[in-house]
């Protein structure tokens, strides 16, 4: 059980990226011994703080009190000195060196002359693994074991830091059902010598499991801290959500047709199992769920950017290759990706190289010099973006304008279907009314749109259906004007319905 000494006070934290708050005046404590649970929705901050934090990012305001002394900022040597460690979903090991190599990475222990003391460390490492009571051969390849043992050596090479603070950010996402047990055992055993654990994860049986206390974010702001034994995961759940039905966008709805695409049993190691959907002309289907769901990697697989080792793909009826790319764009596809500075704009180029990229009768993507002016300027005008000149640097446009600019370069195009993947991600309120009136335009043109959305109320507005996806795979599709926001985060975290389950599989 935690002790009453505090051992982190955050107040009053801020971050700013532009115009955006990814957290405002957030408090946030910590005492020795205690699991403190992390809970939101994607996009509530949750990570943006323990960056904060372990000192990857710097607070816009606010204050950081670590074991009695204050600090404006911290940096990553900084924390890590104080004793505050972070243990990623993502296992950060070197995985062609032994476990000892990896536990003394960067602080070897060295004999006479310089030499590494093999053994010596190999020794040390034995003598930490036996008293976490964790049965891992020192001399063992990191690559050798499994994902389990990977994520407890990130554990016990932050004790040998000393480390009197841990963060485990989704620590258990990729791990079976015996080994996240073992993991909490471990969890549980570290709370016990007195060492403070920050503990983020969207799987709320966790959270009971072994949380002391959650607190809540939402949209950037804190909901509130709360005992576990307070709650239950359907008033967590609720506590997550926090919004009401006023704050949702009200879209005109179009007829739907026949179907145009369709997935059958679509499957590619880690990236998506079995997945199987239709869209229909005039539909905007949907893809909810939590960050690492497999949403975002079944549309790099429609796309080419990914390849599948089974499954179809139909449009119109008639099976589809996708090999690349390239093959997606010539069967009428396109694609507004997640990350539309790394994945799709060219920063340094002009607006106009940006938009006049256009596709020939050949598939291939060239710039068309003689018709490139006046297509920009239509694009300029239609979708209102806000530019001196259309030679304008595109890395010095807003977020919203940057956007706009990828999903210009695709309304001349002879597509079909339009993949969203988080379509106003870090775009201001106005620009956001901008690209969903344009959705629900190219619907009304019988266009076909698939839009990955972690925003919830942006999901049910704009969905017609919405696919529910959880570890990869599609659990339900779900008629998003008869869900609530609250059921749709139960079925995302994999909580069942109160009564029993809702929802009853795919429409056609």
């Amino acid at each position: 059980m935690p002790n009453n000494h505090c051992i982190l006070s955050m107040r009053r934290i801020s971050k700013r990226y532009g115009d955006m708050y990814a957290l405002s005046n957030v408090d946030f404590d910590l005492y020795a011994g205690e699991v403190h649970c992390l809970v939101g929705e994607n996009g509530a901050g949750k990570s943006t703080l323990i960056k904060i934090l372990s000192g990857a990012e710097r607070p816009t305001t606010g204050s950081i009190e670590l074991f009695g002394h204050s600090f404006p900022f911290l940096t990553p040597d900084r924390a890590l000195n104080l004793g505050v460690a972070t243990i990623y979903q993502d296992v950060e090991l070197v995985s062609s060196l032994t476990v000892a190599d990896n536990i003394f990475l960067g602080h070897e222990r060295c004999k006479a002359g310089g030499f590494v003391d093999y053994a010596a460390q190999r020794a040390a490492t034995q003598e930490l693994l036996d008293t976490l009571n964790i049965h891992i051969d020192p001399d063992e390849i990191v690559a050798n074991l499994p994902p389990a043992q990977q994520q407890m050596l990130q554990i016990v090479k932050a004790l040998h830091h000393e480390a009197k603070i841990l963060i485990m950010d989704e620590p258990t996402v990729s791990l079976g059902i015996e080994e996240t047990q073992a993991l909490m055992n471990l969890v549980r055993r570290l709370a016990a010598e007195q060492i403070g654990i920050i503990y983020i994860s969207h799987n709320l049986d966790e959270v009971f499991a072994i949380g002391h206390r959650v607190t809540v974010l939402k949209d950037g702001l804190k909901v509130g801290t709360f005992k576990t034994e307070e709650l239950d995961e359907h008033s967590l759940a609720a506590k997550m959500i926090g919004r009401e039905r006023s704050d949702f966008f009200e879209r005109k709805r179009v007829k739907i047709g026949e179907p145009v695409l369709e997935v059958r049993n679509l499957t590619a190691p880690r990236l998506a199992n079995n997945v199987s959907f239709t869209v229909h002309r005039g539909e905007i289907l949907g893809f909810g769920g939590l960050v690492g769901a497999g949403r975002s990697e079944v549309m790099r697989l429609l796309f080419g950017i990914d390849q599948a080792v089974s499954g179809e793909v139909l449009l119109r009826g008639r099976p589809l290759k996708i090999r690349s790319p390239g093959d997606a764009i010539e069967a009428g596809f396109c694609i507004i990706p997640e990350d539309r500075k790394k994945e799709a704009l060219l920063l340094s180029r002009s607006l106009v190289e940006n938009v006049a990229i256009i596709k020939n009768e050949k598939g291939n993507l060239i710039l068309d010099r003689p018709g490139e002016r006046s297509l920009v300027q239509k694009m300029i005008e239609r979708l209102s973006i806000a530019t001196t000149s259309m030679h304008k640097i595109v890395g010095q446009l807003s977020g919203g304008n940057q956007q706009k600019v990828v999903i210009a370069r695709w309304l001349e195009s002879e597509a079909d279907i339009f993949i969203f993947d988080e379509p106003t991600k870090g775009v201001d309120i106005g620009a956001k009314r901008q690209i969903y009136d344009l959705m629900v335009g190219l619907a009304e043109a019988g266009k076909a749109i698939l839009m990955v959305s972690s925003d919830m109320t942006e999901l049910i507005s704009m969905s017609d259906r919405i696919v529910i996806m959880r570890d990869n795979t599609v659990v339900d599709i779900v008629d998003a004007t008869s869900v609530t926001e609250q059921s749709l985060v139960e079925a995302f975290l994999g909580i069942e319905p109160r009564g029993g389950k809702e929802h009853d599989g795919a429409i056609g």
